[in-house]
């Protein structure tokens, strides 16, 4: 399985190809997330995702799209996104991750071309696999990613040069309306992103609604609107989500009993974590240690 590691503050740990170079390329399977969905999350690095085949839905500060194959979008810094199936359709993609940093070859290029897309509130940009550069991105990640399985000598000044090809043709793209999400970011992505956090931190603890509500200093009532505005899902729900994510990495990873995994993210009792495991992966929490458990 594959699982996004995340910090306390719910953003993402991203683990860079090279320690000294700060991007990642990254070949992913929709199937390989547990339950076929990532944990909500956002990062300060650039991140662009391509779609090789099959589809899959993506959020991005509360607003749901449908990529297709062929398909590539574009998520700002410090964005909250994630992905997950499209009525269980598998789906291959390509994640290229770019820390802006590493765009500041020139302070004149960086101030003109890559700051004002950082700073002025631009959340995406999708390019339909129809749209007129759609064949120009798909050459671009397809170059990236044979470099980066070839990884011959010296091929990160390669994969700099698509970097900058690939912003090149975000900020074209940018200045095209119809393919830009811009707004000024809404006070309740804060929000939303403390009350994540506060979860994330205390998933293994009795936690309530009004606990929840509290870290993000909103009523219960509006921190039910913020969840169910960005994650599409209530606060209980998500915490109950994380839980079982953990306790299925758990199940894989170690030994513990089912009875301390179950204790130890959060469940007071056994039963109700095996009915619910039961109902969310069709198994109980023994089949799928036997079926997933890494060796």
């Amino acid at each position: 399985m594959i699982d996004i590691e995340i910090m306390q503050d719910a953003s993402e740990i991203i683990h860079y190809d090279s320690p000294e170079i700060s991007y990642a390329v990254q070949e992913r399977s929709l199937s390989n997330y547990t339950d076929m969905r990532a944990l909500c999350h956002w990062h300060d690095d650039l991140e662009l995702l391509y779609i090789f085949d099959g589809e899959m839905n993506y959020e991005v500060n509360g607003q749901k799209y449908l990529l297709q194959k062929g398909d590539t979008i574009f998520i700002n810094s410090r964005k909250l996104h994630y992905g997950y199936d499209n009525n269980r359709r598998e789906c291959e993609f390509m994640v290229v991750l770019i820390h802006p940093e590493l765009l500041k070859a020139s302070n004149y290029m960086y101030r003109r071309y890559v700051h004002p897309i950082l700073n002025y509130a631009t959340d995406i940009v999708i390019v339909d696999h129809a749209g007129p550069d759609a064949g120009k991105f798909s050459a671009l990640f397809h170059k990236i990613l044979e470099c980066h399985r070839l990884a011959k000598s010296s091929h990160e000044f390669q994969l700099l040069g698509y970097f900058y090809e690939l912003w090149s043709l975000i900020y074209q793209n940018c200045n095209m309306e119809e393919n830009v999400i811009s707004s000024r970011e809404d006070p309740d992505i804060q929000v939303q992103k403390q009350m994540v956090s506060y979860i994330y931190q205390h998933y293994q603890d009795h936690i309530t609604l009004e606990d929840i509500a509290a870290a993000g200093v909103v009523s219960r009532s509006k921190c039910c609107r913020i969840f169910q505005k960005y994650l599409s899902q209530s606060p209980i729900s998500f915490l109950n989500d994380y839980r079982m994510e953990i306790s299925c990495n758990l199940l894989c990873d170690t030994a513990f009993s089912i009875t301390q995994i179950a204790t130890s993210c959060g469940f007071n009792h056994l039963s109700y974590y095996s009915k619910m495991f039961l109902q969310r992966y069709g198994c109980t929490p023994n089949g799928y240690r036997k079926a997933h458990q890494r060796k």
